[in-house]
């Protein structure tokens, strides 16, 4: 099984002007194409072969950096993608989802904050999450590359604060572009989709 670069569900100037097609043809068509690239070549002798990209990213963690590194970033990439939408974000979290949220995070507003301050906290490059673990949910902040998959929980929302998700549109501005992704991007009904089969 060859690794494939998803097309985007929406057209490159669907996010503006949150996140600019300049961004999206970078990010998209440049960088996400070069981890699929690399993971085809480097996925080659290692046993990981046609396994899914979930096994492959769990299976390399620890044991194959570069095949990890790549890897990771398509996995983190095909969904993120899809956690954002034209006209997306806002306080209208499904229910159910929304119940969890304020048993397990005190409230919206909380999981907000601290969504933002993971992603402003991250040094350097690497991403922040909403996931679920044990069957609670959580936020989590990882390095590069690395997502929940590795540290036994499952992925329901992602940021990546790599410089080229957003430098081009906010500069150094990275909590303008983490409040710009929460508020006016996210794709809340993927984010329940992925909650209710984690559940």
């Amino acid at each position: 099984m060859t690794f494939t670069l998803p097309e985007l569900p929406y057209a490159y100037d669907a996010l503006a002007p949150y996140m600019s097609a300049e961004t999206l043809e970078y990010h998209h068509d440049k960088h996400h194409n070069t981890y699929v690239e690399k993971s085809n070549d480097l996925i080659q002798g290692t046993g990981l072969e046609g396994k899914s990209i979930e096994e492959v990213v769990k299976g390399a963690h620890g044991t194959n950096q570069g095949l990890f590194n790549n890897i990771a970033q398509h996995y983190n990439h095909m969904h993120f993608w899809q956690w954002m939408k034209p006209g997306g974000g806002g306080t209208s979290v499904p229910g159910a989802l929304a119940a969890k949220i304020d048993e397990d995070l005190g409230g919206f507003d909380k999981f907000r904050a601290d969504f933002i301050d993971a992603g402003v906290t991250q040094f350097g490059s690497g991403w922040c999450w909403l996931a679920m673990k044990d069957g609670k949910l959580q936020v989590m902040k990882t390095p590069n590359g690395e997502n929940p998959l590795v540290h036994g929980a499952t992925p329901l929302l992602g940021c990546d604060v790599w410089e080229h998700s957003y430098y081009i549109d906010y500069r150094n501005a990275r909590p303008k572009y983490l409040e710009a992704f929460f508020d006016n991007l996210v794709n809340w009904e993927y984010v329940e989709h992925l909650f209710n089969q984690a559940s």
